[in-house]
């Protein structure tokens, strides 16, 4: 998709320059027309404040001469008009001239803030398994705002990837009530049997040896057959270490992310072998 900041949009390429791409960040989009002063003043605006805030909205500007369809089928009735898209919709609008500051006002209302920015960085960081740039990016966050508990959750996924267990359990044990609360408490369970997979003691049980095998396979980031292990445990047995296996394998999807390939792959199998 082009990354641009500041592109021209017309009537064959405004579903992909604007719809689509106000999924990822607001899209402005600026109607002017040419014979119009006060278009080319509010464009100016536009396009200085699209420098000052690069990476925080998109300007799209349409010429409405051009591009008569969009200009109806938006209802633009004055210029100049800007109209903000979010998630394919129309969010907002600005009519007529208005001050340079009236415009960043109303552009303000749209912008993702800087931690936002920050916490899709470090979650970017994570999902390309560059662990110590998320750290660095969680802990950037949590210096303005301490309590940040999606930043505090990206930093204990972080910490787990690098075997930092005490850290990361140090950060789940203190989780603030939030809506990644729950998250933070499947992730407990791996936490800990990672943390002591060294001196788990033999029960004399035979799966007492496919289980240390899978927490060594986690600790290599060998998931897939980790996975494997602990589901032929539940397999073989339900209530091995009190569904610890079960607890363990929750954890490790809550690690991946429920989009990623495995665990779509391991979800309906852990399914199939629990029912």
């Amino acid at each position: 998709m082009d990354g641009s900041n500041i592109v021209t949009a017309d009537d064959t390429n405004f579903e992909f320059q604007v719809l689509e791409y106000s999924q990822l960040l607001p899209v402005v989009v600026d109607f002017w027309s040419n014979w119009c002063l006060d278009c080319r003043r509010t464009s100016e605006t536009l396009e200085s404040l699209a420098e000052q805030y690069a990476g925080r909205f998109r300007l799209a500007q349409v010429e409405v001469d051009k591009n008569p369809r969009l200009t109806k089928g938006y209802q633009v009735r004055t210029i100049p008009t800007i109209k903000t898209f979010v998630n394919g919709g129309v969010t907002g609008q600005l009519e007529g001239v208005h001050t340079n500051l009236q415009i960043e006002e109303y552009l303000k209302r749209f912008m993702p803030g800087p931690e936002r920015l920050l916490l899709e960085k470090a979650a970017s960081y994570l999902k390309d398994r560059q662990f110590i740039s998320a750290e660095e990016t969680c802990l950037e966050i949590l210096e303005e705002d301490p309590d940040n508990p999606a930043a505090r959750l990206l930093l204990a996924k972080s910490l787990l990837w690098q075997g930092e267990y005490l850290e990361a359990l140090t950060i789940l044990h203190h989780f603030p009530a939030s809506r990644e609360f729950q998250a933070a408490e499947k992730l407990v369970p791996l936490a800990e049997q990672l943390r002591a997979a060294s001196s788990l003691e033999s029960s004399g049980n035979p799966l007492d040896a496919i289980y240390t095998r899978a927490l060594g396979l986690i600790e290599n980031e060998q998931i897939p057959a980790a996975l494997d292990g602990l589901l032929e445990i539940l397999k073989r047995d339900k209530k091995y270490r009190a569904g610890m296996p079960h607890k363990v394998v929750l954890g490790l999807f809550e690690l991946l992310g429920e989009d990623h390939p495995l665990t779509e792959e391991y979800r309906p199998l852990l399914a199939n072998t629990l029912f």
